[in-house]
């Protein structure tokens, strides 16, 4: 089980102990996703879990069949069960945010955007609505989530309302 650490002056800070939690935190991500269009950054090194993190969101999301991590295509599209289309980005591998233009993505068009490595493509990305920062801490995992709007901000009251934070969520 996790346990919600306390507040930082920034957002929330909730514990990982294991795999399972972060995937509880993606399913209360998902329960408490908010109505209008979203951008999330998912930010960490290597092996911190962004990608456990937004595999658990989609498929609670209602994306059935195969998640795949965008590694090597850097964008992958699914369509949502309310049919809406997330869009989930790992820009890991781009050298220059000026690659992020050959993609052709249209801000407007995706309810949900989650942005591996969101710093590889600064300047060309929508902002984040919500910016959560994955950290190895001990066995497990911290996530430092960091609202940047008001829809981040009734996203992170409304996991926090339904104890989304990991817990079972």
């Amino acid at each position: 089980m996790s346990a919600p650490a306390p507040a930082d002056a920034g957002g929330r800070v909730i514990l990982l102990p294991e795999p399972a939690a972060t995937e509880a935190l993606g399913r209360g991500l998902a329960a408490a996703l908010p109505p209008q269009p979203v951008v999330v950054y998912l930010e960490g090194d290597l092996g911190a879990g962004k990608s456990t993190l937004a595999r658990a969101l989609l498929r609670a999301l209602g994306v059935g069949g195969t998640i795949r991590s965008p590694t090597y295509t850097l964008v992958e599209p699914y369509v949502l069960a309310d049919g809406g289309e997330a869009l989930h980005l790992d820009l890991y591998r781009i050298a220059d945010p000026g690659e992020l233009a050959y993609l052709g993505l249209d801000p407007g068009a995706a309810r949900l955007w989650l942005v591996e490595w969101p710093r590889r493509g600064q300047g060309l990305l929508p902002p984040a609505d919500l910016a959560i920062a994955l950290e190895l801490a001990g066995d497990g995992r911290r996530a430092r989530l960091q609202a940047h709007s008001a829809a981040g901000r009734a996203w992170l009251g409304a996991l926090q309302a339904a104890g989304g934070e990991g817990a079972g969520g």
